[in-house]
């Protein structure tokens, strides 16, 4: 169901705070209160809404529609890569093709494994569908965000560092 279905289906329920309260947890994946911070109206605002204590007004309609919208819209095709700067300084492209799919990529810089950890949160936060990271990252990121993650296997720069390191010695 595309975005304007959900809006529309849930400015059409009966039970709209039901049916809002399903929307946020199982389309949109997310709690209240960060469902809250992110169209931005007040926690209370939306429980309110939810146990049906209070009927939206046409300016908080709007403001859930437009919220909605805008969550839909960034979760679509976007993965986070979180890595130091001077790696992703060497990230050539912002958009890739799969299966005729346009999936954005966007950077996360982190230089210590506590920005890392926030930059994860973030990303998830911003509604990155997967993350990319490095392997001593990853075990620990999986445990704190529900997105699938992809460790960055750098066989091959290894390999290269690896042999740079080795001249070095050698040279000595």
């Amino acid at each position: 169901m595309n975005s304007k279905d959900l809006i529309v289906s849930l400015l059409l329920d009966d039970e709209f705070g039901k049916r809002l309260e399903r929307l946020i947890k199982e389309d949109l994946r997310m709690n209240v209160r960060e469902f809250a911070r992110r169209i931005g109206l007040s926690e209370s605002t939306v429980y309110k809404l939810i146990s049906g204590k209070r009927k939206p007004n046409l300016r908080t309609l709007k403001q859930i529609a437009r919220g909605i919208e805008e969550i839909l819209h960034k979760k679509d095709y976007f993965v986070a890569v979180i890595a130091s700067r001077a790696v992703l300084n060497a990230l050539t492209t912002y958009e890739i093709d799969i299966d005729g799919k346009k999936i954005a990529i966007r950077e996360y810089s982190a230089n210590s494994f506590e920005e890392a950890i926030i930059s994860a949160i973030r990303a998830e936060r911003d509604g990155a569908r997967a993350i990319v990271c490095a392997p001593i990252l990853s075990p620990t990121i999986e445990k704190i965000v529900s997105i699938p993650i992809v460790t960055i296997l750098p066989r091959e720069d290894l390999i290269r560092a690896i042999e740079t390191a080795a001249r070095k010695v050698a040279s000595r």
